[in-house]
């Protein structure tokens, strides 16, 4: 591990998490526990030996750790520490940021995971708020489809399928990613994905998309294109 060789906070947080694929790592566990191959496949790219080296170094700064998972998974498993989880919201924050720069929709070449768009829902609507909204919401098309729960105010997101959910949003991820960041309005993801559900359960979708970017949300608006 590089190291800049400064007595400081944020120097010695970059000597932990400024190597690349590290914060990349962060994500892929962010979700569920992961087996090796589970983070190779999310960091296309990344070689075998360096992705190997990358998990030493987080699980020597406690941001990582290794265990073996019990039958019938029977294999090591990787996932985050407390003080790893504790790295989220900074990184929320960092996707919040950085949500202009995915306007112009994924370049030639660009992967694209479902998992991914968890992230950001997690970034963007994640946590409590004080709305008594119970929702669950049905994402995607891929292999990868997501689900994000709304129980009283409290949003979490997770992989994985609801046959009972309240509203189910169909389309490219860089729709959904607009829907979530507000770079689309309601009106308009409407218009280019396939959003369906009751009229009662896209009112309360439409209310707690507009709650978090306006009332006690770490959400700035920035506009739809």
């Amino acid at each position: 591990m590089k190291s800049y060789h400064q007595y400081c906070a944020l120097a010695r947080g970059l000597d932990v998490l400024g190597d690349r694929w590290s914060m990349l790592i962060i994500r892929e566990l962010s979700l569920r526990d992961c087996r090796y191959t589970d983070i190779r496949d999310g960091l296309p790219g990344v070689a075998s030996n360096l992705l190997a080296e990358r998990l030493r170094e987080l699980s020597h700064a406690g941001v990582v750790e290794r265990y073996e998972a019990p039958k019938p998974v029977a294999s090591a498993l990787y996932r985050l520490t407390l003080r790893g989880r504790e790295l989220l919201p900074a990184m929320h924050a960092i996707v919040r940021w950085a949500s202009p720069l995915m306007v112009s929709g994924p370049a030639d070449g660009d992967h694209q995971r479902g998992r991914w768009t968890a992230f950001a829902a997690d970034a963007f609507l994640g946590g409590p708020a004080a709305d008594a909204t119970t929702l669950s919401v049905q994402m995607g098309d891929d292999e990868e489809p997501i689900v994000i729960d709304i129980a009283a105010g409290d949003v979490s997101v997770r992989i994985g399928t609801d046959d009972h959910a309240d509203v189910r949003v169909h389309g490219s991820n860089w729709m959904q990613l607009g829907l979530l960041s507000g770079e689309l309005s309601f009106s308009e993801a409407s218009r280019l994905i396939e959003i369906s559900g009751s009229r009662t359960a896209l009112r309360k979708l439409r209310g707690v998309l507009h709650r978090r970017r306006t009332v006690g949300s770490p959400i700035t608006a920035i506009g739809a294109r």
